[in-house]
């Protein structure tokens, strides 16, 4: 059974997933950094049962697996890293069965998706608006894709959740790029907006390792 829930996993996140910024995080303990903003997303049918996908946000510190890894990307591209910030994590859970093994499959996992704050150069004004706008133009079919994929895109009122650049667009992200982009609640965006300049300066506490475990899931 072990080895079907893999696979059934394998088949549902690969190529999902940014990849800056994944990695497995498992059953979570209170934490010091405040309430985390938590959205559960209506389940979508999927090929031999239906999946839920629920989010997480931070930031938080880094767990060492993460900021090991930011370590390992940022001096593979010949910078610096001046910190790392954990800024949600995705959880699915699948129900189902499969057509080979008739018999009822639950399986789930998350993933923790993170921004390594290399010392990467800025963009100029001008240069930033551009990118902008490559965003702009693709956001509506964005969304549609996205949420087919892990369920309707989040809203608040009538207004549809902004868009994350997980490297930003300022250090050089990629405006067009889905593996650069996840759905972020209003207030977790402003507030990611606000760290950001620290974690680029080197600033704690996002130069330091933070607890494996940083939230519940209540």
């Amino acid at each position: 059974m072990k080895r079907v829930r893999t696979w059934v996993l394998w088949v549902l996140l690969s190529g999902c997933m940014t990849t800056q910024g994944t990695g497995g995080s498992g059953p979570s303990l209170p934490s010091a950094t405040g309430p985390t903003v938590k959205k559960e997303l209506p389940w979508l049918e999927v090929q031999g049962g239906h999946m839920k996908t629920t989010l997480f946000y931070g930031p938080w510190q880094c767990r060492r697996e993460f900021m090991n890894h930011c370590h390992t990307q940022c001096a593979s591209e010949g910078y610096t890293l001046k910190g790392c910030m954990w800024l949600a994590d995705f959880k699915f859970d699948w129900e189902g069965s499969l057509v080979l093994l008739p018999v009822p499959v639950k399986a789930g996992s998350r993933y923790g998706i993170y921004h390594c704050c290399c010392d990467y150069p800025t963009l100029p004004k001008v240069k930033k608006e551009v990118e902008r706008k490559k965003w702009d133009g693709i956001r509506e079919s964005f969304r549609q894709k996205w949420s087919k994929k892990f369920g309707e895109w989040p809203e608040e009122g009538d207004m549809s959740w902004p868009g994350h650049h997980i490297r930003d667009l300022w250090h050089g992200g990629d405006p067009v790029d889905p593996n650069n982009i996840i759905p972020a609640q209003p207030a977790v965006h402003d507030e990611y907006g606000r760290q950001y300049p620290g974690c680029y300066a080197g600033q704690a506490p996002w130069n330091t390792v933070g607890p494996d475990r940083p939230y519940t899931d209540n």
